[in-house]
């Protein structure tokens, strides 16, 4: 990755050690699922959300489902199955950009 070092990166060893450092910050955890009601082009995106993405065979456990601010999809033709988490979070991660970095 030869722009890394143009990207701010903060490791947290575990989630709850996350959920404790978004408390201390404010930021909304955005998760991609497809257990999801919203799709991603229904919400507003802040600067500062933080975008999750669990793994394509097992999602995310329903306790870091439950401390999502907002759960999102992308909309899908019925029937077929759910496109590849790199796809996934480049649209929604290009979307959110569209909203806050690029209007």
């Amino acid at each position: 990755m030869d722009y890394i070092s143009s990207a701010a990166l903060t490791r947290h060893v575990n989630f709850d050690r996350l959920e404790e450092w978004r408390a201390t910050t404010g930021r909304r955890l955005i998760l991609a699922s497809t257990k999801a009601s919203s799709p991603y082009t229904s919400l507003t995106f802040r600067p500062d959300d933080i975008l999750l993405f669990g793994r394509e065979n097992a999602g995310v456990s329903d306790h870091v489902h439950d401390k999502a601010d907002g759960r999102l999809f992308i909309p899908m033709v019925e029937g077929q199955r759910s496109i590849s988490v790199a796809v996934s979070a480049a649209m929604i991660t290009g979307e959110a950009m569209r909203q806050t970095v690029w209007s």
